[in-house]
């Protein structure tokens, strides 16, 4: 039986090479959903939180961290969905958050800046990611994926995803 002999720091960078498919310009770590790293001899336990209970993308995630493990030579697998705490934007790399508004995705706002229960359907002040106007609106509270709202610059005129703050 042969033992893998690869560190934590090493596998935290092999996973930076798996893309989220709903975004792919994103890693699983640019998106802090990895939580810890367990090894044990030639087994290892990969331990990820949902960005959204039920994200669909998960799936794939866990198939593409079985494929890079199994190319490590890591034979025994364990990949494990933590709910609590819950994930939160704020475990988003600020690399990832750069990476976003480059592709065209506004950023999640560092804080949540509606936190009235009278403005709860308020509008956020989100920042186009093409012309940086804070003259924007919120079309539709969902996007193209759920962790997404649909906003639109009255500035430049361009639609664009607002990565949601939560």
């Amino acid at each position: 039986m042969t033992t893998v002999t690869i560190d934590k720091k090493t596998l935290y960078a092999c996973l930076e090479e798996i893309k989220d498919p709903e975004v792919p310009v994103l890693s699983i770590i640019d998106l802090g959903i990895v939580r810890d790293i367990v090894i044990n001899g030639d087994g290892i336990e990969v331990i990820i939180t949902p960005t959204y209970s039920g994200c669909p993308a998960m799936d794939t995630i866990t198939m593409n961290i079985r494929i890079l493990l199994s190319t490590l030579g890591f034979k025994k697998q364990k990949i494990t969905q933590v709910l609590s705490p819950a994930w939160t934007t704020d475990w988003m790399s600020e690399k990832g958050k750069r990476k976003l508004k480059q592709y065209g995705i506004a950023p999640p706002n560092p804080i949540q800046q509606v936190c009235s229960n009278k403005l709860f359907a308020a509008d956020e002040a989100v920042q186009c990611p093409q012309c940086n106007s804070y003259h924007t609106r919120r079309i539709s509270e969902f996007g193209s994926t759920a962790c997404k709202a649909l906003y639109k610059c009255d500035d430049c005129k361009e639609p664009f995803d607002y990565f949601k703050c939560h």
